[in-house]
């Protein structure tokens, strides 16, 4: 069957105008609606105003524009019945073959204005016509869809059919959203792709109401692949960890829920690129969460590298762009709300047969005792401040080199998290990255080492660790300090002559 038109229709222009392109280079005749044809013409594809199509203008603000015979008899007339062809050409209704169509955002931000009525009964209409009517719902089916039709001019129908569950499936879940807003209860799940591997299933619930403070459940999803349950742990984890950096442009790059990069600057360009010279391996593949909306220059930092999803208040439409064409799976979350401090809450956490719950580790204030003969020079109590919110969101046992790579800058040199002694976590992993690093930069190791402070979230138990860090030319500590051995520590400091301050205050995250 030819596809000679296609009605678009979309809240998110993802993936737009590449579509309207390659179905406008194989002859069809493209109708569009408000927003979507005005982007599609500054995209500088020719399309018709549904209105010019059906001879009626859209009325009420835009709620009436697509309810009428003209589109959906064009939608649900059946090719192969003569009857439904002869009652369409009387009428003068000329058939719609592709029906592309997303939502107004609803879960994001549930109201009576952002209730859709006519793109679910336009999808609901070529999903139940399937058999003559393409129909696509969610952006990541564009690529597909075009191939196939530049390749064999339609689709298989199991393809076709896959396409109208999809739909179907959509609009189900966006009425049950709407339903249990209206009563007041809470949202239904959303069904994630899978869980933490391919076997498991996976569903997350969003609060409701959703809180003040941003959140990954009130965010917006602006491009990228659907989210999965490790892109939301992930995410989570990286907003988390962002939000004790709030006050100053930063990034913070997650993997595997651990902090591999940090870092604070003058701009978010800056930070970005700090961010991920602390572990350029361990970034690949990442979740980045930033402090600051994210313009041209920081979304540029991010070319040529693999980023799986990109958390920020939010993205100026110069980057938005940028971004997109970078990649079209990379996931783009948009808060919509400045980062704030993080506020206390309560956990809670499933075990086999229980709950446990508890308050969240918000950054109690911290003490402050310089316990070694060396000075800790005032200067560095904010680079110390840094280390310490970064460490915080390390999985135990951790350890943190932070260093300043300029006056009121500070990054992460090297980190080590989640082994079962801390000495792994010190000698094999932080000191061993941090050595990586001023290498492969072809820095001076004592002018680094004299800006840098290492953290660690728990005591030293021995001597050891305190030994290894100055083998290896620290010579700032912040650790809580309270071990039987604090003594032998503070005596292998001294002999170092390293500076070491406790804060009374542990920060095991298991």
């Amino acid at each position: 069957m030819k596809i000679q038109r296609a009605l678009l229709s979309v809240s998110d222009k993802t993936g737009l105008a590449d579509l309207a392109r390659g179905l406008a280079g194989l002859g069809m005749d493209l109708l569009s609606t408000g927003g979507t044809a005005a982007a599609l013409r500054e995209a500088g594809v020719s399309v018709t105003d549904v209105s010019a199509h059906t001879g009626h203008p859209e009325i009420l603000d835009g709620r009436v524009k697509t309810l009428h015979p003209k589109v959906h008899g064009g939608i649900l007339q059946r090719r192969a019945i003569p009857a439904d062809a002869d009652t369409c050409a009387r009428l003068g209704i000329p058939p719609i073959d592709l029906v592309c169509v997303n939502l107004y955002p609803f879960e994001q931000s549930p109201s009576i204005d952002t209730m859709d009525i006519g793109g679910p009964a336009m999808l609901r209409s070529a999903a139940k016509n399937h058999a003559d009517v393409i129909v696509l719902c969610d952006p990541m089916d564009y690529p597909d869809v075009l191939a196939a039709l530049q390749r064999d001019g339609d689709l298989p129908v199991e393809q076709r059919r896959a396409l109208a569950r999809k739909a179907f499936a959509r609009t189900a879940a966006y009425d049950a959203a709407i339903a249990a807003w209206l009563a007041g209860e809470p949202a239904p799940e959303i069904h994630l792709r899978y869980g933490e591997n391919p076997h498991q299933a996976a569903t997350f619930r969003p609060d409701t109401p959703p809180p003040a403070e941003a959140t990954l459940a009130a965010a917006r999803i602006l491009h990228g692949k659907e989210m999965s349950f490790n892109n939301y742990v992930d995410g989570d984890a990286a907003l988390e960890a962002a939000r004790g950096l709030h006050d100053a442009p930063a990034a913070v790059i997650i993997k595997h829920t651990n902090p591999c990069g940090a870092a604070t600057a003058d701009t978010l360009a800056d930070a970005l690129a700090e961010a991920w010279e602390g572990d350029v391996v361990s970034a690949f593949g990442s979740v980045i969460a930033a402090t600051r909306p994210v313009d041209l220059t920081a979304a540029q930092v991010l070319k040529g590298r693999f980023v799986e999803a990109l958390i920020a208040p939010a993205f100026e439409p110069e980057a938005l762009e940028f971004l997109k064409a970078k990649s079209r799976d990379i996931r783009l979350i948009s808060l919509d709300q400045p980062l704030a401090a993080p506020r206390p809450r309560r956990l809670i956490r499933q075990i086999n047969g229980g709950l446990l719950r508890q308050d969240a580790d918000v950054q109690a204030p911290e003490e402050w005792h310089v316990v070694t003969r060396a000075a800790f020079p005032d200067s560095l109590r904010p680079l110390a401040a840094f280390g310490i919110r970064v460490c915080t969101h390390i999985k135990s046992n951790a350890i943190l080199l932070a260093w300043e790579p300029a006056p009121g800058r500070f990054a992460v040199l090297g980190m080590g998290a989640g082994q079962p002694n801390r000495v792994d976590a010190l000698k094999k992993l932080a000191l061993a990255k941090a050595r990586e690093n001023i290498e492969r930069r072809g820095l001076d190791p004592v002018q680094v080492l004299a800006r840098t402070v290492l953290v660690s979230d728990a005591f030293f138990p021995f001597a050891d660790n305190i030994e290894a860090a100055a083998e290896f030319g620290v010579k700032f500590v912040v650790e809580p300090g309270g071990s039987k051995r604090d003594a032998e520590c503070v005596a292998a400091a001294d002999a170092a002559g390293i500076a070491m301050a406790f804060t009374g205050c542990r920060h095991f995250r298991h």
